[in-house]
């Protein structure tokens, strides 16, 4: 692996402290107690472990609030970095959190208040429909998908992007009655303590992390009519608040992608509701000319030390989101 000291160095040089710093933000959604070949994405905790151990050897890492402020301030610290989670998991809590108090680290965790409480994502649902489906064949030509093959494991991860990506951008409602369908008489047999409970909400906060809005349903934003994506963004802000007793200032655009999940009216919903900065999707480190309520975020894939960390300095080099001409400026 490259020396801890040159990786410093070459930080500080891409993100000085000051005027000129830049903002990488990583994004997270689950970490696992072991690895799993249907959610290839999500670090298990051995390998989170040691993601974290390099990030408070080689960044400064500031609660995202505090990074926004002192950004406006121009005193960020060089090599500043945050952390954040999206959607509200358990696991944040049960296996992330005890990992990042034990380096020392902060976090941002936005959670979709809807599915709190035994509630399940619907993407979740299809991911464990299909694991648990017996091997053979899966008829899905209502999805337009044909019949196919789930006699492997690439089998099932083939087709659950499949099933995925042909739902994704459905409308709320008939992307909820095509999973209802799907699972049909399963649907009692998967889980129900995939996410965070009220408790483990303000256990976060007790331990001195952040809770940021995520909605309530978790909608893409651009899919949906004016009022409801108004109504997803202020109710899932008050829940939050109502369960914490605690303001909630920091918003997550549900999936993220600027200019296909949300637009510049949504942008202005998140400024009126009252939140003081919000994050996207978009990969790159927020700069001086970023636009404060669209601060872009990253998630590093890689899974040696040596590439995730050469994808972290990458990062630094992408424009990100460019600076809205009627969004507060950082």
């Amino acid at each position: 692996m490259v020396a801890d000291g040159m990786m410093r160095s070459i930080s500080a040089l891409l993100s000085p402290r000051g005027r000129l710093a830049r903002l990488p933000i990583l994004i997270f959604h689950r970490v696992l107690p072991s690895r799993d070949p249907l959610r290839p994405g999500d670090p298990d905790a051995a390998t989170f472990e040691w993601q974290m151990k390099l990030v408070a050897r080689q960044f400064n890492v500031l609660p995202l609030s505090e990074a926004c402020e002192r950004w406006g301030q121009r005193s960020l610290p060089a090599r500043a970095l945050c952390i954040t989670f999206d959607d509200g998991y358990a696991d944040n809590v049960e296996l992330a959190l005890p990992i990042l108090k034990r380096h020392g680290l902060h976090s941002t965790f936005f959670i979709a208040t809807g599915f709190m409480n035994g509630g399940r994502m619907w993407n979740d649902t299809v991911i464990e429909w299909v694991r648990g489906l017996q091997e053979g064949e899966l008829d899905l030509r209502s999805l337009d998908l044909g019949v196919r093959s789930i006699r492997t494991i690439e089998d099932k991860r083939s087709t659950l992007g499949a099933v995925l990506t042909s739902l994704k951008y459905l409308p709320l409602e008939r992307r909820l009655e095509h999973v209802g369908k799907l699972v049909d008489d399963r649907a009692d047999r998967l889980p129900t303590d995939l996410m965070m409970t009220d408790a483990q909400v303000n256990e976060l906060l007790a331990e001195g992390m952040e809770v940021g809005g995520h909605t309530v349903n978790h909608p893409i934003l651009a899919r949906v009519d004016h009022d409801t994506a108004l109504w997803e963004i202020q109710e899932g802000k008050r829940q939050l608040e109502e369960i914490t007793g605690h303001a909630v200032r920091l918003f997550a655009y549900p999936n993220g992608k600027p200019g296909i999940d949300y637009g510049p009216e949504h942008v202005q919903m998140v400024r009126e509701a009252g939140f003081a900065a919000a994050v996207s999707t978009a990969w790159g480190a927020g700069r001086r000319s970023s636009d404060l309520f669209q601060l872009p975020r990253f998630t590093p894939w890689q899974r040696s030390p040596t590439q995730f960390h050469m994808e972290m300095m990458r990062n630094y080099m992408r424009r990100g989101m460019p600076a809205a001409a009627d969004s507060a400026k950082v």
